[in-house]
């Protein structure tokens, strides 16, 4: 008989704190985005005062040495022996109301957990103004544990100053007493946990974790690795959520992470980072770098974790180096691609972001030389959505082919070759039309032919004014320099008898115009509204035509003959754009 996988451990509460104190129990998310409202906390607390039992809590036993330290620290607090997997969020909501602490939140702004209880009635409730003014409420229930007070101060003061505001009798006081008595043993209420062996890997932990949850909530990956990150070398995930936490907000001065394009998560950066240092894409490699496992024998050491460490913290600093980061921005900047609005997909966005890595750092390549080269492969990457299906199976073959190369000229071919494999002829000319055959406002070949626009420094249709100008994220507007317009309108298509949006709003009946053209065409029909620009721009229309894919006399065309021809168009506009980049 196989032996068991985990131990049944009863716990205090008490008792839980006091290790999460010691270190026995990692709870690294004290420190970090707490999700839960105010008002699940209270609800855990009212069911906890009613004796209701809620929920195992699920361990798991690291597998590192007794007593070793973390890495990159300086002081003598030792690595966590649990781990934990579900419950997080319950314990950091104990912790934080009995020690007092404040929780971060998703904005990475402190904020603490108030929790007011009316001893009358046993009553929880979110502690806000008029709870404050209110003497029947105690309006901050960490005050009962992290007060100065000692227990039966603080019910005799709590009397003391209802009786101020309404006369107590003798026996209600001792009702009074007995609810925070009854309160304050909370401290005392048990808990059982489930202690998974070391032994297990980490697709166990998770096959268990959704196994006894009642929710079957599946395991976020990026979470669990984060608080293994925490567990063994906080600093590292400090850092990250730093790099992060800036990137959000524009720079008052000096360099900063914030860009148009994207405002990270740690996880992301995690991944990044380990594609650098390893050249590995898929989330269970990281969790045996972290935990210290060796890919041969799978066997796990202080040392090899030590040694996975250093490989991981100095490929995190590149990373998170400003100039990297600048830089591989100005690649996209270079590929057509101006901002976040234009991005399909941000896998695609860091995994280039890996690509750029390994050239600057493991093979020197000239920032011009490394510029374009990223542009490329960021620009066939997003085109032909190269990470949406099966994106780590994906990244894990792309950087499989580069784990023993030894040259930039190497880095360079197999780059190169992998584009020229994916942007053939039959590409170009059959799936990219088809592609276009869709009404999806963040469809990646749109996106593409704005960015071939852009390199093509093409102008806006029926204006003056040029498309890179237009689409520049740094302008701010109450309305958009730039709008999508039908040119065929929607409602002169729904007259033609032609409804549904996903014909009405094909991506080949749209094209880049000024805001307020857009509202003077309205719904005119276009041979109608189409005579007043070809009026105007006589000199310029065929060049206008040709940039924004128009075959010539359009308006008076069949509208799904119009879409077919245009996506051909379309189709050859990107690509020579693309052609320029190359």
């Amino acid at each position: 008989m196989k032996a068991t996988l985990f131990k049944e451990v009863g716990y205090s509460l008490s008792k839980l704190i006091e290790d999460i104190d010691l270190g026995e129990i990692g709870l690294p998310d004290i420190q970090r985005p707490f999700v839960w409202n105010q008002s699940k906390v209270r609800d855990l607390f009212d069911s906890m005062y009613k004796g209701f039992p809620v929920g195992y809590l699920l361990f798991w036993a690291n597998g590192v040495s007794n007593g070793h330290r973390k890495i990159g620290t300086d002081n003598k607090k030792r690595i966590p022996r649990l781990l934990i997997v579900d419950g997080q969020q319950r314990l950091t909501s104990l912790y934080s109301v009995l020690k007092g602490k404040s929780v971060l939140r998703n904005d990475y702004k402190e904020q603490f957990i108030h929790i007011a209880f009316r001893p009358k009635d046993a009553k929880f409730e979110v502690t806000d103004a008029s709870i404050r003014r209110d003497p029947e409420f105690i309006e901050d229930i960490s005050q009962l544990w992290s007060g100065e007070k000692r227990r039966f101060s603080f019910v005799k003061e709590f009397i003391s100053r209802l009786g101020k505001y309404r006369d107590i009798t003798e026996e209600e006081e001792d009702s009074l007493s007995e609810a925070i008595d009854k309160l304050y043993d909370l401290h005392n209420y048990p808990f059982t946990a489930l202690e998974l062996s070391s032994n297990i890997d980490e697709q166990d932990v998770a096959d268990v974790f959704v196994r006894i949850n009642s929710k079957g909530i599946t395991l976020n990956q990026a979470d669990f690795i984060l608080t293994l990150m925490s567990v063994f070398w906080d600093e590292g995930r400090s850092n990250l959520e730093k790099f992060c936490r800036e990137a959000r907000m524009p720079s008052k001065g000096g360099a900063s992470p914030y860009n148009h394009f994207i405002a990270p998560e740690p996880d992301q950066l995690l991944r990044a980072s380990v594609g650098l240092g390893f050249r590995r894409a898929r989330l269970k490699y990281v969790y045996s770098i972290l935990r210290g496992k060796d890919m041969e024998t799978e066997q796990f050491s202080d040392e090899k974790r030590i040694e996975q460490f250093e490989i991981l913290k100095n490929a995190q600093a590149d990373t998170l180096n400003l100039t990297n980061w600048a830089e591989f921005f100005n690649a996209l900047v270079r590929a057509g691609y101006r901002g976040q609005m234009m991005v399909s997909s941000q896998v695609a966005l860091l995994y280039s972001y890996v690509i750029f890595l390994i050239g600057k750092r493991d093979f020197k390549l000239e920032p011009y030389e490394l510029r374009n080269l990223v542009a490329r492969w960021f620009f066939m990457t997003s085109l032909t959505a190269r990470y949406s299906a099966s994106p780590e199976t994906t990244m894990e073959a792309d950087l499989a082919r580069l784990r023993n190369i030894k040259s930039k000229e190497e880095f360079i071919g197999i780059l190169n070759q992998v584009i020229g494999d994916t942007l053939t002829e039959d590409f170009w000319n059959i799936t990219l039309p088809n592609n276009l055959a869709t009404s999806s406002a963040r469809s990646p070949s749109l996106f593409a032919y704005y960015a071939a626009l852009n390199l093509l420094d093409a102008p806006v249709l029926f204006s003056n004014l040029r498309v890179p100008e237009m689409l520049d994220p740094s302008i701010k507007a109450t309305k958009s320099a730039v709008e999508r317009h039908h040119l065929f309108p929607r409602n002169y298509l729904v007259k033609q008898g032609i409804t549904e949006l996903r014909d009405t709003n094909q991506i080949a009946n749209y094209a880049l115009v000024e805001w307020s053209d857009n509202i003077e065409i309205s719904d005119k029909p276009p041979y109608e509204y189409v005579q007043k620009y070809k009026e105007r721009f006589r000199d310029r229309l065929n060049e206008m035509y040709s940039f924004h894919a128009l075959p010539e006399d359009w308006e008076g065309m069949d509208y799904k003959e119009f879409l077919k021809e245009r996506r051909k168009k379309i189709a050859q506009v990107i690509r020579k754009g693309y052609e320029k980049l190359a």
